[in-house]
């Protein structure tokens, strides 16, 4: 593949545990393996950065983990040969306007561009332009509103709002030859977007880009083509270590290489991550078969809503006694473990349950208990969420 005409766009990379040490070291080199010679091969190659770069603190108030990686991740990114970064993701804000602000200054000394997050909305929502071969590229970074998006004068990724990703999706499409969109979103864990999802990529690919690639569930997903526009509904993880988790879908991913043209050519290149040893391998020849049946299997069932639907069911029945703990008004586990095997009764009745969908469901009455919530867990912080 010409150096010059190809994009590669990989998952989440987020260099902590081994994988962080051995940065530190000064051996990440190695930790690319047979993956390496596809990313120094690249016109532009591109990942997601799935944390801040920042050896400081504190943490910011949410729920889920905080990551952060050493500033010298930007260096081996380099080196690798990665031009670009998304930061439109759920953790790139966890140690707030420093850990940005840090993660900024890493790339630049390293040559890195970045798109996706900035020190309010209107510069989270900046387009990244550059030049592939022949063709100018624009690339839009979009992610599901977690504790990391703005929606206004503050630090933050740039939200998931049709009408603004329309706009700016049309805006890339008159500046440029070629608009790539990498949305981060999904569900955890769960290898199939749902029906909202595809819609939603769907409406991307209605207002004008040429190749949709999404990533966030920690494992891959299938792909479509629809009306010409190549629609990738999950990447997996690409350098994401977690020692106790070996063998399963947090281990396994793919990359995508695109060369931009009126029809987009692709070709996926599937490995391992950090399974076992920490790094990322090319999937050896005596696997491709099982992750090319795998993944005709996920693209058959993207085809079809009534699929989508059913499958999307099934997810749901596997995580109801989480998401309902999480709704209940407490939080002893003693309770919750005794809930869900009919040894204790909820507290919430039917009549309860009834208004949380009211209140969820309608936008209307979402948009007062998001803003009464934001507004309550900001008047607990010491200072303003910079």
């Amino acid at each position: 593949m010409n150096k010059t005409s190809s994009i590669l766009v990989t998952g989440d990379f987020c260099p902590v545990n081994r994988t962080g040490s051995i940065i530190l070291a000064n051996k990440a080199q190695s930790l690319l393996n047979d993956f390496l010679p596809i990313v120094q091969n690249a016109g532009l190659a591109i990942t997601n950065l799935e944390c801040p770069l920042t050896e400081q603190g504190p943490g910011i108030t949410k729920i889920g983990p905080l990551l952060k990686a050493p500033t010298e991740a930007a260096k081996a990114l380099s080196d690798w040969g990665f031009g670009l970064v998304t930061l439109a993701n759920n953790h790139i804000m966890d140690y707030g306007l420093q850990g940005l602000t840090s993660t900024f200054s890493a790339c630049m000394k390293y040559g890195i561009g970045h798109v996706g997050a900035g020190i309010n909305n209107t510069e989270a929502r900046t387009i990244f332009y550059t030049r592939v071969g022949d063709y100018n590229l624009a690339i839009l970074n979009i992610a599901e509103n977690e504790f990391s998006t703005t929606q206004g004068n503050y630090p933050g990724s740039n939200p998931m709002n049709a009408i603004e990703n329309y706009r700016d999706i049309v805006r890339a499409r008159t500046a440029a030859d070629f608009v790539l969109v990498i949305v981060h979103g999904g569900h955890e864990m769960y290898d199939l977007p749902n029906i909202r999802i595809k819609n939603n990529l769907h409406f991307y690919a209605e207002a004008g880009a040429d190749v949709i690639i999404q990533h966030h569930a920690h494992c891959y997903s299938g792909y479509e083509v629809f009306n010409g526009v190549p629609i990738f509904y999950g990447l997996g993880n690409f350098v994401f270590d977690i020692p106790s988790k070996i063998n399963s879908i947090w281990n396994y991913g793919y990359a995508v290489e695109i060369t931009p043209g009126n029809n987009p050519l692709f070709r996926i290149i599937p490995y391992e991550q950090c399974n076992g040893e920490a790094g990322v391998k090319l999937l050896p020849e005596t696997r491709q078969e099982d992750f090319n049946d795998k993944l005709a299997y996920l693209n058959s069932v993207i085809e079809r809503d009534d699929l989508l639907d059913l499958e999307f069911d099934k997810h749901c029945k596997r995580v109801r006694n989480m998401y309902n703990s999480l709704l209940e008004p407490h939080s002893v586990k003693l309770l919750h473990y005794m809930r869900n095997r009919g040894l204790f009764p909820t507290f919430l009745n039917k009549r309860k349950r009834t208004l949380y969908l009211n209140l969820f469901r309608c936008e209307s009455h979402r948009e007062i208990v998001v803003k009464l919530l934001e507004d309550s867990v900001k008047e607990t912080e010491p200072k303003s969420r910079g």
